[in-house]
C-alpha cells in the first residue's frame, strides 16, 4: 500500500516527528497548515499522509463508515496494516523513532491516531492528539492499554452532529482508567477544531516530547 504524503522540514536537525491524519473526504493538504500552528518553532519534522481509499462522496478516506464507533473491518484492517508499515518505514528513513513521534488527527484521522498509537503490538509514540474522534471497535483489531501509556490530548465540539462528544468523553474515561495522562477540552462547536485548543496544544506537544526525552526528570 502506497501512502502519499506531504513533508514540512524542520528548521534545523529535527527534535522529533509530528504526523497528522486528516478527516473523512479530505487529503494530505487539509491539516498541513496546522503543522506550523502546533510546532511554530519548526523543531519537528512534520508529515501529513493521505488516506489510501477513494470512496463516496469523494476525497480520501481511511476506512468506510459502517457505524460511528465501529469502522468497517474490510477497509479499516488493511489500512491499519498499511499505515503501520508506512510509519515504521518513516521511522527507519528519518531515524526518528516512536519515542520522539507525536501522532494526531481529526475525525477519521483521530480514529487512526488511537489505533496506530494504542494498537496491540504497535510501538508507543511520545504522545497522541485526538480531535473529534473515537477509539475504534473493530473485529480483528485489539487495543493494548497496558501501562505505561503515552499522554493523550483530546478535543471535541459539544455540538458535533457527525461524531457525538460522548465518544471523546468515553475515550477520556477509558484512558484515564488505564493510567494515561489526558488533556481534555470541549468547546461549543460542531464537527470542527477550536483554534484556541491548537494554541494550547503547541506547548503541550513540546512538553510531552521533552518529558519522553528526559524520562520525566
Amino acid at each position: 500500500m502506497t501512502i502519499e504524503h506531504r513533508v514540512r522540514p524542520a528548521a534545523g536537525e529535527p527534535e522529533g516527528l509530528l504526523v497528522l491524519f486528516h478527516g473523512r473526504g479530505a487529503d494530505e493538504h487539509d491539516l498541513f497548515p496546522l503543522l506550523d500552528v502546533l510546532d511554530p518553532e519548526r523543531r519537528l519534522l512534520g508529515v501529513t499522509p493521505r488516506g489510501p481509499l477513494s470512496l463516496p462522496p469523494g476525497g480520501a478516506h481511511w476506512y468506510a463508515v459502517q457505524e460511528i464507533g465501529y469502522p468497517d473491518p474490510g477497509t479499516f484492517l488493511p489500512t491499519y496494516r498499511g499505515v503501520s508499515e508506512w510509519l515504521d518505514g518513516l521511522a527507519e528513513e528519518t531515524g526518528i523513532g516512536p519515542e520522539r513521534t507525536v501522532l494526531g488527527g481529526f475525525s477519521q484521522g483521530a480514529v487512526m491516531t488511537y489505533a496506530l498509537g494504542l494498537g496491540q503490538g504497535r510501538p508507543r509514540p511520545a504522545a497522541l492528539v485526538a480531535l473529534s474522534g473515537f477509539i475504534p471497535t473493530v473485529e480483528g483489531f485489539e487495543l493494548d492499554l497496558e501501562p505505561p501509556l503515552p499522554p493523550v490530548a483530546i478535543g471535541h465540539g459539544t455540538f458535533d452532529p457527525v461524531i457525538s462528544v460522548e465518544f471523546s468523553r468515553r475515550a477520556k474515561q477509558v484512558l484515564e482508567d488505564a493510567g494515561a495522562q489526558v488533556l481534555y477540552r470541549e468547546y461549543p462547536l460542531p464537527h470542527a477544531i477550536d483554534p484556541r485548543f491548537l494554541a494550547e496544544l503547541a506547548s503541550w506537544i513540546a512538553s510531552a516530547l521533552y518529558e519522553r526525552a528526559t524520562g520525566g526528570r
